[in-house]
């Protein structure tokens, strides 16, 4: 036996012991991962911890506590999963086929096979190559998990969803149409890529991407991400006088990026003022990572894109201190933002933050369905003071524009079309991925209110068209 192993086994056996303690404190801490304290996704029966970074670059590690089950049917692009019971049973449904398990049993699902979980157990799962954006196909809600009220609503949502979960021979007639169409997008020439009928096309195929299945969380971000949202922000709050207070909430703050963009940006341009920023996520695991504010240069960590690259060496040094290979958020950003942990869907949320001058709600509810994003989208809109505003971008745009007018939104568009283009990774994305924003279409007559990122509430007519007025001169 390998005697690191054995030593590992006389710790988990007898961890008490002097010569343990010894054991533990000699040992590297590269080679031990306590299960973390934090989760990494939480789904509506069941909670998952992910162990690392682990030094294996091609393999994640969950500690899942099962209540209920996983709550949809996924299909794995590439990923292979094994699952090993440590307590608990229940059973897998693979391939429409249902598996009993309990303790001890390994279970071992290969790419391209559609499966889920139910039953109360704590379970060990191996995932490799590590999980990336887009590897899931989310097929259908678990009825054992979700109550079947919910999953026939989801149901008879749309017809879409009844197209694109049609199986012939086990394969998804509507994946093959849509990778066939993907293959041939990116060999058009950019001309007829831009073309009316083409960009009319290009919304079928989003439509039909969209209606795939379930979105999925995502911590992708970047330092600066949308620099005309930023200096709408500045005019914004040039508004307030010397001394005055301003409050600001940035819900689903992932990470950190945003908010301490956001504070960067503020502070650069008015100092004078005393900022509170909230900062919320429902992830308590990207919470933790956000208030430690290190970033690594080298390694990807909880994100896949590279955060630093739209930041300028001047403003990375005006930033951050390096040490090494990690930059640390300078003091001065990070004083005055408290972290919170909490779920937006929940209007007692509103009573942890209060109501905010301006609330920054980016690129988070386009990973919700739409109904529950309309519903978020609504509580969120307490959060903003009479006269207040609400940035709102990364969503779908019928849920926003439904959402505005149904709550007399005013939509400011000084910035509109710059606000639009500003973020590349999600103007690219378009029509290959659910969280993609499609192309401003000035043909629109409804356009300047679609295609608005930033928006007036409450308060009365004059001063908002009054103030519109200014920000478009």
């Amino acid at each position: 036996m390998n005697p690191d192993l054995r030593a590992s086994r006389a710790l988990s056996f007898a961890p008490d012991t002097p010569i343990n303690r010894c054991a533990v404190n000699s040992m590297k801490s590269s080679y031990i991962y306590p299960r973390p304290n934090s989760t990494s996704f939480k789904g509506e029966g069941l909670l998952s911890y992910t162990f690392g970074p682990l030094n294996q670059k091609d393999v994640d590690i969950n500690y899942i506590e099962s209540e209920k089950g996983h709550d949809t049917f996924i299909i794995s692009k590439r990923i292979t999963r094994t699952y090993y019971v440590l307590s608990g049973n229940g059973y897998f449904t693979i391939n429409s086929e249902v598996y009993p398990v309990t303790t001890g049993v390994l279970i071992e699902i290969p790419p391209k096979t559609e499966y889920s979980y139910s039953g109360k157990m704590t379970l060990l799962c191996f995932s490799r190559p590590r999980w990336f954006p887009g590897n899931e196909i989310y097929v259908k809600q678990n009825p054992d998990v979700c109550d079947y009220a919910l999953a026939g609503a989801t149901a008879k949502r749309s017809w879409w969803s009844l197209v694109t979960q049609t199986r012939i021979l086990g394969k998804s007639p509507v994946l093959a149409y849509l990778r066939f169409n993907g293959w041939l997008w990116r060999r058009v020439p950019a001309g007829i890529l831009n073309l009316r009928l083409t960009q009319s096309y290009g919304r079928f195929l989003h439509k039909l991407v969209r209606a795939q299945g379930n979105r999925e969380q995502c911590f992708d971000t970047f330092f600066l991400r949308n620099r005309p949202a930023l200096e709408l922000i500045k005019r914004v709050i040039d508004r307030k006088r010397t001394g005055d207070t301003l409050n600001v909430a940035v819900l689903g703050c992932s990470t950190g990026a945003e908010a301490y963009s956001i504070v960067w940006s503020i502070l650069r341009a008015r100092p004078d003022l005393r900022l509170t920023l909230h900062a919320l996520d429902i992830s308590e695991r990207a919470v933790a990572f956000a208030r430690n504010g290190a970033y690594s240069l080298t390694s990807a960590e909880m994100t896949n894109t590279s955060i630093f690259e739209r930041m300028t060496p001047a403003e990375m040094q005006d930033f951050f201190d390096r040490d090494g290979d990690t930059m640390t958020v300078k003091a001065w950003i990070k004083k005055g933002i408290q972290w919170h942990v909490g779920d937006i869907a929940q209007p007692e949320t509103l009573d942890l933050l209060g109501q905010q001058d301006l609330v920054v709600a980016n690129n988070f509810l386009c990973h919700m369905e739409p109904s529950k994003a309309e519903y978020c989208l609504h509580n969120i809109s307490r959060f903003v003071r009479p006269e207040g505003f609400l940035f709102v971008s990364g969503v779908d745009l019928v849920v926003r524009t439904k959402v505005a007018r149904e709550l007399g939104w005013t939509a400011i568009q000084d910035r509109l079309e710059e606000i639009h283009e500003g973020d590349s990774s999600v103007r690219d994305a378009w029509p290959w991925h659910y969280s993609a924003l499609e192309p401003l279409n000035k043909q629109r007559p409804d356009y300047k209110f679609r295609y608005s990122a930033c928006f007036q509430l409450g308060g009365s007519t004059k001063l908002k068209c009054t103030f519109v007025g200014e920000l478009g001169k």
